[in-house]
């Protein structure tokens, strides 16, 4: 099979037809150049070239031999530059897992940065609950999740790229809707909807914690996982909630989003995390980017 070099050769001459030029063009000498093509002419069994003492001519092969050596060599020239860029780290795809909530405020934000600074990257985005992203993680399905802790796996590289506070939810018809602040103790008693211990583990157990401190009860109603449905159930008055600061984005109509005053700051904390053995090039430009989105509610370690 004929190499790259000898396509080179004879499109050169094609173009100059004249080896002497031909030769000063690709910086070698006339007897290596007429070598080459003669190899060439050899290996697809055709004459390309006629030559006289006077004249360089191509040959009806030569003709119709000559886009496709072009081609060729465009296409070669461009699966280089792209395994530049891609190892570069400008090019390529990332995929990114992300819980529900992180699309409320976090994840348009980094795909909107990422979109500026990586134009030429390809993002596929998957909803997904936190332990299916780390089964994707692990699998190759994603490179990249947003997801909420505990992250405790030796093989994940995590950082913390938001902390937000959190957020009583209130109908707007009940006597606290009006109130410019909520304390934890105002939901003693009062029906309330709840995470489910299972597809909103984190919210879940985060609450259950903040309820036991408080020594108080609230009835819950339902359980559900998505904080747009609880948000809903919020709206028909079937109870009280606690959401996390990016759910004001969502602008559920008769629904009070109100400060909940804390003794002590307990944020909703959101993680990004990564497979520590991903050869992904473009995954440490990702990171940087998330890291330079953080939002102004991290508390710093």
């Amino acid at each position: 099979m004929f190499d790259l070099n000898q396509l080179r050769c004879f499109v050169t001459v094609a173009e100059e037809l004249h080896f002497g030029r031909a030769a000063a063009r690709l910086n070698m000498t006339q007897p290596p150049l007429s070598r080459q093509i003669q190899v060439l002419e050899h290996i697809i069994d055709a004459p390309l070239l006629e030559r006289t003492s006077r004249s360089v001519r191509l040959t009806p092969a030569g003709r119709s031999f000559l886009p496709e050596a072009r081609r060729i060599l465009k296409l070669a020239e461009s699966a280089s530059q792209v395994a530049r860029r891609i190892a570069l780290g400008k090019t390529g795809s990332l995929k990114i897992g992300f819980t529900a909530a992180a699309a409320y405020g976090f994840l348009p934000e980094l795909v909107a940065a990422c979109r500026a600074k990586l134009p030429e990257v390809d993002f596929s985005l998957k909803e997904m609950v936190s332990g299916d992203q780390f089964e994707a993680l692990t699998s190759g399905q994603i490179d990249a999740g947003l997801l909420r802790p505990p992250i405790a796996r030796p093989e994940v590289a995590s950082r913390r790229v938001v902390a937000e506070p959190l957020l009583a939810a209130i109908p707007k018809k009940h006597p606290l809707a009006n109130a410019e602040s909520i304390t934890i103790k105002d939901f003693d008693g009062q029906p309330f909807v709840m995470y489910s211990p299972y597809e909103s583990r984190y919210f879940h157990d985060l609450l259950v914690a903040l309820f036991t401190r408080a020594d108080i009860l609230p009835r819950y109603v339902q359980h559900l996982s998505q904080i747009h449905s609880i948000l809903a159930m919020v709206r028909a008055g079937l109870g009280l909630a606690i959401v996390p600061a990016a759910a004001a984005g969502l602008k559920i109509s008769d629904v009070r989003l109100r400060p909940l005053k804390l003794r002590t700051r307990v944020p909703a904390e959101l993680f990004m995390v990564w497979r520590r053995d991903d050869e992904n090039p473009l995954l440490a430009a990702l990171v940087k980017i998330a890291s330079e989105l953080s939002s102004a509610e991290v508390i710093e370690d």
